[in-house]
């Protein structure tokens, strides 16, 4: 393994370090938008420099942070299994974190939705021995040409090799490398097409874009998402799991359910001021005005979303 890019953390050290790791590949909005491009081109722009992480939790899983989203990985006799592909230019050093594991190729890849920092590198990890298991909406779009609006970007129809060979439409249970891995659809969310994947034996949760810890989420009003879906399945988060779970999120460090209650709580109070402001007949931007929160903002706008911009993505969706 090439130390000088992938390298091992304590679990300290990523709770402390993986916010700016995942970070360098989005940027606030404001200084996003100022270059040239999009946050989609500029991401991937990014992810070929991008250092990816490993953290070790239990039960053999470890997560990959840097690229994208947040893999989760678990390898055994079964192969190596992962949970979202990351960037597709940061395939090198996603190939050396992996390769620094062990030897056990790569067999199973599960999509949490269908957006690109989770999917972008399926082909490649298809090309060497992954099958593509995804709710049946990832395969839909990621078949079609899909417009995001509020990247202002229309992404291809994917080569048919990123494409998931394995669909299912509410619920699927592998059993794989000596453990049970229950994928549940979550229904409309952030996106029409996200899943949580549980590793039962080891009680750890990965999320996908349900919970962004620390972070406003992205809400993808073109394909389905809704604040009202976000809120839901936030709470359909909080009540799964007990306090002994580990829970991976789609973006920012790994945490636990304190974290959960932490992002449902946000969602649900912002979304009831703006609610409240857009009933009095209240414009966006004088929603924006009268909601802005400063503390919120230093606690959850240092990401790829900022505090104006999410309460934007709430005015379109109350």
């Amino acid at each position: 393994m090439n130390q000088g890019r992938t390298s091992q953390v304590t679990r300290r050290k990523f709770l402390t370090s993986a916010s700016l790791g995942v970070g360098a590949l989005w940027l606030a909005p404001p200084d996003l938008f100022a270059q040239n491009g999009n946050p989609v081109t500029v991401s991937r722009d990014q992810g070929a420099a991008a250092k990816i992480t490993v953290q070790r939790l239990r039960g053999g899983v470890n997560v990959l942070s840097g690229s994208g989203g947040n893999i989760a990985v678990l390898s055994g006799a079964d192969g190596k299994i992962l949970v979202d592909a990351g960037l597709t230019t940061s395939r090198r050093g996603i190939a050396e974190a992996l390769g620094g594991l062990d030897a056990n190729p790569v067999r199973h890849l599960i999509n949490t939705h269908w957006l690109y920092d989770h999917t972008d590198g399926n082909e490649w990890l298809n090309s060497v021995g992954a099958r593509i298991i995804a709710q049946e909406n990832t395969r839909k779009h990621l078949s079609t040409a899909t417009r995001v609006e509020a990247w202002d970007f229309t992404f291809p129809p994917s080569p048919a090799g990123a494409l998931p060979t394995e669909v299912f439409k509410q619920d699927l249970t592998l059993h794989l490398n000596g453990t049970r891995l229950a994928l549940k659809y979550y229904g409309p969310a952030h996106t029409d097409s996200d899943i949580s994947v549980e590793f039962a034996d080891a009680e750890i949760l990965h999320t996908g874009d349900t919970w962004w810890n620390g972070h406003f989420p992205f809400i993808d009003y073109s394909t389905g998402g809704s604040i009202g879906g976000t809120i839901r399945a936030a709470e359909a988060n909080v009540a799964r799991v007990t306090d002994k779970t580990i829970v991976i999120p789609g973006h920012g460090p790994v945490g636990d359910k304190s974290g959960l209650i932490e992002f449902r709580d946000m969602l649900v109070t912002i979304r009831g001021k703006v609610a409240a402001l857009k009933k009095q007949g209240k414009s966006l931007d004088e929603t924006v005005a009268a909601a802005h929160n400063a503390d919120y903002d230093a606690n959850w706008g240092n990401f790829f979303i900022n505090g104006k911009t999410f309460t934007s993505l709430v005015y379109a969706g109350v």
